[in-house]
């Protein structure tokens, strides 16, 4: 099945915005803040919704472990707030940014003219806050004015807008955040050890999902999917799309084209500088 505009414009941006999970001028701003790196994380991306507690990041992060979550919240407004933690992540992005891109491209009208469609899609999405409380949070926020900021706090905000839709449509499947983990495992996009660790949970807890799905008849005895696997991943997917297609229809067809092509050397070189490396210090706490 080809891939919509809408889609492939989110897929080809989306590594602007995800090198701040990996790039170490992250845990580095939030170590200033005497935050760590996994606290960083959870209180960073968190942070939209004030001095939270584990419970409303657990629900809304989806596939983290709360234990974990609960080891790092509210632990970390002991050490600073969500103001400063916000601040933190968008000095990250700008620093990180501006060493794997250069000075030079982020100034670019390519750069400008991206930031303004991205901008664009963001800003359509606020019509559709319901049910995405993760994206309403971060819409909230105020937008910066360098154009690639722009850019990167669009891409922000239309990820979240797409996470809580997939969260969503992993609900309507009865599917929990472990069991999504081992289902993406299970298609060959992910290494096991990478996610298990990073999302907290032990071995046990991993066999306990991937246990229910065989019995669910959705992976085989080997850990692979099945074909009743396959056709509800793609069906997770296509519902995810859906529901994150009213922010790119809002710019049309054209405009989602344009973007994509305007960010993909972006990304390209985002990913061969390795900015998203999961065995980085930010990729192991994430």
């Amino acid at each position: 099945m080809s891939e919509s505009p809408q889609r492939r414009a989110w897929r080809v941006t989306e590594p602007l915005h995800a090198m701040i999970y990996f790039v170490p001028e992250a845990p580095a701003r939030y170590a200033e803040l005497g935050v760590g790196p996994m606290e960083g994380y959870f209180a960073s991306r968190g942070a939209v919704f004030g001095e939270c507690g584990p419970g409303v990041v657990a629900a809304t992060f989806y596939n983290f472990n709360p234990e974990m979550i609960a080891r790092a919240l509210p632990a970390a407004w002991d050490s600073t707030t969500p103001d400063a933690m916000l601040e933190a992540r968008l000095s990250a992005a700008d620093a990180a940014l501006t060493r794997g891109l250069g000075a030079d491209v982020l100034a670019s009208p390519e750069v400008a003219e991206a930031a303004g469609l991205a901008r664009r899609a963001a800003e359509a999405a606020t019509a559709w806050p319901q049910g995405r409380p993760l994206f309403a949070a971060h819409a909230e926020l105020p937008w910066p004015e360098p154009p690639h900021l722009v850019l990167w706090h669009a891409q922000t905000l239309l990820r979240e807008f797409r996470g809580d839709g997939h969260v969503a449509a992993l609900l309507a499947a009865g599917i929990g955040g472990t069991e999504a983990l081992v289902l993406h495992v299970a298609s060959g996009d992910m290494d096991e050890r990478f996610l298990r660790v990073s999302r907290g949970w032990r071995r046990e807890a991993w066999a306990t999902a991937a246990e229910g799905l065989r019995e669910r008849g959705l992976l085989d005895a080997e850990g692979g999917l099945t074909d009743a696997g396959r056709a509800l991943r793609a069906e997770v997917e296509a519902a995810t799309d859906r529901m994150a297609d009213p922010a790119y229809d809002a710019i049309g067809t054209d405009a989602c084209v344009r973007l994509a092509e305007l960010t993909r050397p972006l990304s390209r070189t985002v990913v061969k500088a390795g900015m998203l490396n999961p065995n980085s210090s930010m990729g192991r706490a994430q």
